[in-house]
């Protein structure tokens, strides 16, 4: 099933999309996509629940996200790009949670900005807590899967003293949606189509098959170093043609239009601001 979450900041209500593309509302049955109910995400038939007529704004699809937790160079070909080796453990960093919107919300550069850039990610959705598990088992806590825009300013990142944390937790860096979408929709989350635009021009154009570390080692590993609670995110890395890696490198600016594509699991749009 896709999940959703619809209506302005602050004031979204749970829903689903039905069969047609149609949304449907889901707060007669669930107060809301968040916690606990992610481990047991309601079965029920989209023609059952209201219609919501519109084109009403959709949400960052998981409420209460407690961990933004992001893997870096975690594709071989985007290493490669980058000049960096090809990592023998996962590489982990934090996203601020402040930072996230939702999945067509604008993207306001930050002030002092330089070179901000875009990452489409497969995202991880935690849906039962996960401690020291097996990569045998860690399939088994995810609730389901959603794009992350893994926005980031490099020079924050890599030329302020250390810890990518501080270029990629800007107010606005993290877009996550449009929808959670279950497991049983996606026949092999290792073989899911990604692509990244900038102004109608594809930057990225990349396959979850060359992902370094796959989603159960992901889940494993970071259990293995903090525990992991219902409504955590994962960003799993990105694939290349970063603005990072071009020649000559390319950096976003205000009025620039960023639109991203996963298979199975829906679109993002976001405009790009200038800074507050």
């Amino acid at each position: 099933m896709r999940f959703v979450r619809h209506g302005e900041i602050g004031q979204e209500r749970p829903g689903l999309i039905g069969p047609e593309g149609e949304l449907r509302d889901l707060s007669g049955v669930i107060d809301d996509l968040g916690g606990e109910v992610l481990g047991a995400l309601p079965q029920v038939a989209a023609a059952e629940l209201p219609r919501v007529e519109g084109t009403p704004r959709l949400g960052v699809p998981i409420a209460g996200i407690g961990k933004l937790v992001a893997i870096g160079l975690n594709y071989s070909d985007h290493a490669a790009e980058t000049g960096m080796p090809v990592p023998k453990e996962p590489i982990l960093f934090m996203k601020a949670t402040s930072c996230i919107v939702g999945p067509d919300d604008p993207v306001v550069l930050p002030r002092g900005h330089s070179k901000v850039d875009w990452e489409i990610e497969l995202g991880i959705v935690i849906g039962r807590a996960a401690s020291y598990v097996t990569e045998e088992d860690a399939l088994n806590h995810i609730a389901g899967f959603t794009i992350v825009n893994d926005v980031s300013e490099r020079a924050f990142q890599l030329e302020r003293g250390g810890q990518w944390t501080k270029g990629k937790s800007c107010d606005t860096f993290g877009p996550i949606g449009p929808w959670l979408v279950t497991p049983d929709e996606i026949a092999d989350p290792q073989d899911l189509a990604m692509s990244l635009k900038v102004n109608g021009e594809v930057m990225q154009s990349g396959t979850t098959r060359t992902m370094v570390f796959d989603c159960a080692k992901i889940v494993s590993y970071v259990s293995q170093l903090m525990s992991l609670q219902p409504g955590d995110v994962i960003a799993t890395g990105t694939p290349p043609g970063v603005g990072m890696g071009k020649t000559p490198q390319r950096w976003l600016n205000p009025g620039d239009v960023m639109e991203l594509e996963i298979a199975g699991l829906g679109r993002q749009r976001q405009e790009v601001l200038a800074p507050r």
